[in-house]
């Protein structure tokens, strides 16, 4: 089931990927999915390899400022 898409959305690029390579890649974009519990926890929850949000830590990704036109284009992929 495909998920609705989100109003406001936010992305991290990759910079560790220690004890789960094959489920993130380094220096990939990936969507963060709203969750002020895991947030709370040092979490973030991303959309992965699998096409599937889960739980990482956020050490593992830097936030990033994406134009207008490719965030258009990450949310298109989702």
């Amino acid at each position: 089931m495909r998920k609705p898409p989100l109003r406001a959305s936010a992305f991290v690029v990759c910079i560790r990927n220690a004890g789960y390579p094959a489920s993130l890649e380094l220096h990939k974009i990936y969507r963060v999915l709203p969750d002020a519990a895991a947030a709370a926890g040092g979490d973030i929850r991303i959309v992965d390899e699998s096409g599937e949000d889960y739980l990482y830590p956020s050490s593992y990704f830097a936030p990033i400022k994406v134009p207008a036109s490719v965030q258009k284009s990450l949310l298109h992929m989702a």
